[in-house]
């Protein structure tokens, strides 16, 4: 995608390092909402049971490795409660905005710019079309989608996903990109009704 400057969007947003900490805030955020509604079986107070993850794709802190997660603290249920993220997409080991950005891309990668997708971000070529796979496959006909899709107009185009997806959100302009993984969060988690998280 490119701005009114012709600038790459994608480019941008992956380059910028205030982005890992803003999203590393907005898990916080959300995780600390499951946290304060407690468990969603009994009622019982979380208690923090992180795991860390190893995503690709860049020089992560430590504290950017860690998944938030919770566990209920009643014996019979220690349900884990994984709040919904803007940094992971799922199990996928690249960071969401990653699999997101380079997947809309595809509709416009080079050779070029897919040796420097390997070189930069160690990305092959069968990953990202696996992601568009994942797009244009599972992802939409999952529960989630076929839901969330009623919210669009007009309507997505599916076979373009997930850069259609990025247009209708104008993620060129600022904190869209955000809203967009935000968006995406139920699909990050198990947890029911996380609609009002994110």
């Amino acid at each position: 995608m490119r701005t009114t400057k012709q600038e790459k969007v994608g480019q941008n947003d992956l380059a910028n390092p205030q982005l890992p900490p803003y999203l590393r805030k907005v898990d916080a955020d959300l995780a600390q909402s499951v946290r304060q509604r407690g468990c969603l079986l009994c009622g019982g107070k979380l208690h923090r049971a992180n795991y860390q993850r190893k995503p690709r794709s860049g020089t992560p802190r430590i504290e950017e490795l860690l998944r938030d997660s919770f566990c209920c603290d009643q014996d019979g249920c220690r349900k884990r409660h994984t709040p919904p993220s803007v940094r992971f997409l799922g199990r996928r080991v690249y960071w969401g905005v990653v699999v997101v950005l380079v997947a809309a891309a595809r509709h416009g990668l080079t050779p070029r710019r897919m040796r420097v997708l390997r070189e930069v971000l160690g990305i092959d070529r069968r990953t990202v079309e696996r992601w568009r796979q994942w797009w244009l496959e599972t992802f939409v006909e999952s529960p989630f989608w076929k839901r969330a899709r009623a919210r669009f107009m007009p309507r997505i185009t599916e076979s373009l996903l997930p850069l259609s997806l990025g247009q209708a959100f104008q993620i060129a302009r600022p904190g869209q990109l955000i809203a967009l993984l935000r968006f995406l969060g139920p699909l990050t988690t198990s947890l029911p009704f996380v609609d009002g998280l994110c």
